[in-house]
């Protein structure tokens, strides 16, 4: 069990995501990280969400010296989170959106069945996108909404693909696959490790390629992978 002040948090949290309200980073003790992290997804399979996957984060090497650690973190997926490839992200349940370009894999036996290009929307509930590390983990890793393009049979590489983030026709962020832990596949092991056990048919978000990105009401966003397609979404609010 919690003890009360995480429990108030893991409140404190969920209630930021259902209002669309800020929290004041340091206002709270965090305790245990992933604990509140479960009970504020938890609070959200109460309300009839189901887990859809997982998601790292700090797949990067500057993102890790950033926040001064060594390994990758990672949250939960859950289907309210999907945005269907094309499909409308609302934007008024958001408090300051951001979206940034990734990989994503499909589930099956505990393996790799197939890979696609994938966005993610990442929304933190502390004031200004400032946190602490155990914050952000607290925080589901500012886990807020997901896209995945078409799969794809899994090709023999996929640590120097191309990517491009692409907001309103112009290219504004470009970058590779090997940013992801310097091969997507590693992070599949990592989300792996970490869960320890992964379920058929779920997504695991392998991380950021590029900077994430603000997008705001009318905005459409794309992300273009080599050799694996794209996959978009429109803001509205």
């Amino acid at each position: 069990m919690l003890g009360h002040v995480m429990t108030s948090l893991a409140s404190a949290l969920d209630n930021a995501l259902t209002t669309a309200t800020e929290l004041p980073g340091g206002s709270f003790s965090v305790g245990e990280p992933y604990a509140v992290q479960r009970e504020v997804v938890d609070l959200r399979l109460a309300r009839g969400e189901t887990i859809a996957g997982v998601k790292l984060g700090l797949t990067s090497k500057a993102k890790m010296e950033q926040m001064g650690v060594d390994s990758v973190i990672w949250g939960w997926l859950t289907d309210a989170m999907r945005v269907e490839d094309g499909g409308v992200l609302d934007l008024g349940p958001r408090i300051h959106p951001k979206v940034e370009p990734e990989v994503a894999f499909l589930v099956r036996a505990g393996a790799i069945a197939a890979v696609a290009p994938a966005l993610e929307v990442i929304d933190s509930r502390w004031l200004d996108f400032k946190f602490t590390l155990d914050e952000v983990i607290a925080d589901n890793t500012s886990a807020a909404g997901f896209v995945v393009g078409s799969w794809q049979p899994v090709p023999d590489s996929v640590d120097r693909l191309g990517v491009q983030l692409i907001l309103d026709g112009e290219v504004v962020q470009s970058g590779s696959t090997a940013a992801i832990l310097g091969d997507p596949r590693l992070a599949f092991a990592e989300a792996l490790r970490l869960a320890g056990t992964l379920e058929d048919d779920w997504i695991v978000l392998a991380g950021a390629a590029t900077a994430a990105v603000p997008v705001g009401t009318g905005q459409t966003v794309r992300v273009e992978v080599e050799g694996l397609g794209s996959a978009s979404l429109k803001a509205s609010s």
